[in-house]
């Protein structure tokens, strides 16, 4: 027999509603599969728009926007080294979403 749920004690453990907004907002950030695919890029080692455009075959401008709205949400940051600026994910949070969400739609 299933356990009942006291509800007043499920109210008492739910997150405020800015951070449940926050998280929504952070999962808009992996509904568009060019974002999507700039993150898998990323993965392993950090890549100048040069090379993400060319792995992807886009645009470096379109790759530029969408890295802009990734750096934007903490998901992507950077780094200089001369003219060239490299690219990898923020940090091993984001490598986790986009490993399990794989891994979900592998199952």
């Amino acid at each position: 027999m299933a356990k009942k749920v006291n509800i007043n004690d499920k109210k008492t453990g739910m997150p405020k509603d800015e951070y449940l907004s926050d998280v929504a907002d952070l999962f808009k950030m992996f509904s568009d599969s060019t974002r999507v695919k700039i993150m898998f890029a990323l993965m392993d080692k950090e890549l100048c728009v040069m090379d993400i455009s060319s792995l992807l075959n886009m645009t470096q401008s379109a790759i530029s926007h969408q890295l802009k709205i990734l750096k934007s949400a903490n998901l992507v940051s950077n780094r200089r080294e001369g003219k060239t600026i490299y690219y990898m994910l923020s940090d091993d949070h984001v490598k986790s979403i986009i490993a399990q969400g794989l891994d979900h739609i592998l199952e």
